[in-house]
């Protein structure tokens, strides 16, 4: 498709992690999302300030490639690359980021080594069964001195219908995905909690979900009053100033991994 290079063709059109007709709901949906545009600003920051000379970088598990276009419009010179396990994603990343080099690619099998002066994979790993796989090869795939960036779902007891929905296999503790990148070869950067002040929020939601999981209505995770979902991103920007400032936060729905490939 569109000279996109298939390397794992039997998984392009379907397969399990996720469901390739969510794609286009989420095209729809990231930009004006508090959640989306906040995790966005988290990752173009963590990049400029632990990789700020970063050449390239390759985004596995891009979707609909919302977070490249974040990267191409900050970093006008870095070299851009994602891969996505299907085909449905990539038409959309391609149409947002035009100048990057698409793929379709299975995570546990990154045909590239000592490659990229950076990697990110944002919140993708939780889709996958053999996450401790995808590390090794995120690994493989930097050149030494390496920065990896990781966003995963955080705390097992938020676990809900909306998991279940977005086909997650867990959801990580902070020390579980900390030792899973170290026990795949990188030294730990910088790991802090984010989505903090609105846990409260989602702990409701989600013990909302738990007793009556019939009235699930994935629609309400992407479409929030916007009245609402501008004061959920106004407070995200305030926890953010405190990591900007050092503060490592215990708690929040997602987690933000820095990691470096050993030299």
């Amino acid at each position: 498709m569109n000279n996109i290079v298939a390397h794992a063709a039997g998984f392009a059109n379907g397969g399990g992690g996720f469901k390739p007709e969510y794609f286009a709901e989420l095209a729809k949906a990231e930009a004006g999302s508090f959640w989306f545009r906040a995790r966005n600003e988290v990752i173009l920051w963590a990049l400029k300030t632990y990789m700020p000379n970063a050449h390239n970088f390759l985004e596995v598990g891009c979707g609909t490639g919302f977070v490249l276009s974040g990267i191409a419009s900050a970093h006008p010179a870095i070299q851009l690359s994602g891969s996505e396990i299907f085909l449905a994603g990539l038409s959309h990343a391609k149409e947002r980021v035009p100048a990057a080099q698409f793929m379709q690619m299975d995570a546990r099998h990154v045909p590239y080594a000592d490659e990229f002066d950076a990697i990110g994979a944002f919140d993708v790993l939780e889709h996958i069964e053999e996450d401790d796989a995808v590390l090794a090869q995120l690994h493989r795939g930097l050149k030494a001195g390496g920065l990896l960036l990781l966003t995963v779902p955080q705390h097992r007891w938020l676990w809900s219908a909306a998991d279940e929905y977005a086909c997650h296999v867990r959801r990580y503790s902070a020390r579980e995905i900390e030792d899973k990148v170290r026990a795949g070869g990188f030294e730990l950067v910088r790991s802090t909690s984010f989505i903090t002040a609105l846990l409260p929020a989602m702990m409701l939601s989600r013990q909302l979900q738990k007793r009556n999981k019939a009235a699930f209505n994935p629609d309400d995770e992407l479409k929030i009053n916007p009245v609402l979902n501008q004061a959920f991103y106004a407070l995200t920007m305030m926890e953010f100033a405190g990591i900007r400032l050092g503060l490592n936060y215990p708690v929040g729905g997602s987690r933000l991994i820095v990691a470096r490939k050993d030299k």
